[in-house]
């Protein structure tokens, strides 16, 4: 007789995702932080050299100017400091400036990431194996797959988001449209692809922590907590 199918766990499927997230945000958050500075890098003057070269030279002089601002006097002393100051000089639309973009960029790209993680994971199980029976490494292959297809999707409306958030008040009026219009007459369309490399050296190893990380707090909450 068939084994009866364990019903879903919300809390479950809750507490691991959390961690699943965590696992993301660990690998991961380094190379974001430079591909928010690659994208939001004003572009060079004539005869110029840009500000950033590239991916390792943004790390490294992002690198530097973090030792050398730990000295000296910061505008916001951590997240709680900078929503007040923003809601002090914008109101509750400052803290969510850039949803829309947010939305246009997560939602198909969300779509992609689990399609793809769910599609690979059936490639990936052996026949006459279960899906939740799935190894280590093809879990980390599958994870990290599903993160490249995530961020193939996601870069044009992310570069958007990082310009528009970043802009003083007032500089893009018409929103996400001023934002692009700006981008391609400015620096091209090649410019809605800033920080694809940061992103793909990211993407890989960030999000294959991140499904594994969730994969293993599953099969420890159903181990320690078989009822929940």
């Amino acid at each position: 007789m068939a084994d009866k199918a364990k019903p879903i766990s919300p809390l479950k499927n809750l507490l691991a995702g959390g961690f699943g997230g965590m696992c993301l945000v660990f690998v991961g958050h380094p190379l974001d932080t430079v591909k928010v500075r690659l994208q939001t890098q004003p572009p060079s003057l004539p005869g110029q050299p840009p500000m950033y070269s590239g991916t390792f030279d943004c790390f490294r002089k992002t690198l530097v100017r973090e030792i050398q601002a730990s000295s000296g006097e910061t505008k916001y002393t951590g997240a709680l400091d900078c929503a007040k100051k923003l809601y002090q000089e914008s109101g509750i639309r400052g803290i969510y400036k850039g949803t829309v973009l947010t939305l246009m960029r997560d939602v198909p790209a969300s779509g992609m990431y689990f399609m793809t993680y769910e599609w690979l994971k059936n490639i990936l199980t052996p026949e006459g194996k279960s899906v939740s029976e799935l190894s280590v490494p093809r879990i980390l292959v599958a994870g990290g797959i599903a993160g490249i297809f995530n961020w193939a999707v996601a870069i044009p409306p992310d570069v958007l988001k990082s310009r528009f958030q970043t802009a003083p008040p007032g500089k893009y009026p018409n929103g996400f449209r001023d934002v692009l219009r700006e981008l391609i007459r400015d620096e091209g369309v090649t410019s809605l692809y800033k920080g694809f490399n940061a992103v793909m050296i990211r993407a890989f190893p960030a999000n294959a922590a991140c499904f594994l990380g969730f994969e293993v707090a599953m099969k420890f909450l159903n181990w320690a907590t078989p009822n929940l």
